[in-house]
């Protein structure tokens, strides 16, 4: 195996170790959020750990049996139309989710939060929303209606968070078949709104894109710097400085907001004279960023 294949399998292992971090810690932040805020509650959310509570409430069957078994069968869908590897992922995070779940059910019996129920499902919901925006945002799945919205958003320009709202209000409605309460599925809509709104944020805020307009002398070197260094293209743009009238090269760089620190150091180190001019765009489509769709 030669140096440059070691290195580049160290890199890929490095990433796959820091995506699986990130999503163990929103795996937990969903257990901890649902588990500590809106389940002794008897808040019931959306998804498949909402159908688990409501059989819970029912029937004392653990809430990670239900969460479990449900899951087996929507794999089955989650492996013909995402992919092997998505489904993978999902599997394990449906293992870990299934372990953290009933873990987190014993330890906790009251609400971390008493006697606010309406504050309980803002910080529930916020809690869950952010796990779940991390999950996503490496490719990773907690299965139930996850699947389906991650099955909707593929083939619509539908985000992720209304896909996931639209699918979990029939099972926050049916938990009035347990309830009889209308003001356990009012809390319910509001822990869905508040999660899905979060979702969207942490998605979008990963996501978000920048331009840079770079003006120097050294944009050769500042180019292939980037190249190697932010892993981001550059293109070579003519131009010319109407002042003093004299030809210049301008490069143009499509960079990820959490790129923007690095691609500054590197101009600064080579040419702390350049002239940077950088600005957020609505959205980037293509490799390396967001597919095209139809």
């Amino acid at each position: 195996m030669s140096h440059r294949q070691l290195k580049i399998n160290r890199a890929v292992l490095f990433q796959e170790i820091q995506d699986w971090s990130v999503i163990a810690l929103g795996l937990l932040l969903y257990t901890f959020g649902w588990t500590g805020f809106l389940l002794p509650n008897k808040i019931t959310t959306g998804g498949v750990t909402g159908i688990g509570a409501i059989v819970f409430f029912a029937t004392k069957i653990p809430v990670g049996i239900t969460y479990f078994c449900i899951n087996i069968l929507l794999l089955v869908l989650s492996i013909k139309i995402l992919g092997f590897k998505f489904s993978i992922k999902t599997v394990i995070n449906v293992i870990i989710l299934t372990f953290l779940l009933t873990i987190f059910q014993t330890i906790i019996k009251e609400p971390l939060v008493k006697g606010e129920p309406f504050m309980s499902c803002i910080l529930g919901g916020v809690m869950c929303g952010m796990g779940l925006g991390l999950v996503f945002n490496f490719k990773g799945s907690t299965g139930g209606t996850d699947i389906i919205a991650m099955i909707i958003h593929k083939y619509r320009n539908i985000s992720i968070g209304k896909g996931l709202l639209i699918c979990d209000i029939l099972i926050i409605c049916s938990s009035y078949i347990v309830f009889h309460s209308i003001e356990k599925i009012v809390y319910g809509i509001v822990v869905m709104g508040v999660s899905s709104y979060t979702v969207d944020m942490v998605l979008n805020g990963a996501r978000q894109s920048v331009q840079f307009f770079i003006f120097s002398d050294k944009y050769e070197e500042i180019a292939n710097t980037i190249i190697e260094q932010a892993h981001r293209g550059c293109t070579v743009l003519d131009g010319t400085g109407w002042y003093t009238k004299k030809s210049s090269k301008v490069l143009v760089v499509m960079a990820k907001k959490t790129e923007s620190v690095t691609i500054f150091r590197i101009v600064k180190n080579i040419d702390p004279s350049a002239f940077i001019s950088q600005t957020s765009v609505i959205g980037v489509f293509g490799k390396g960023f967001e597919q095209i769709k139809d």
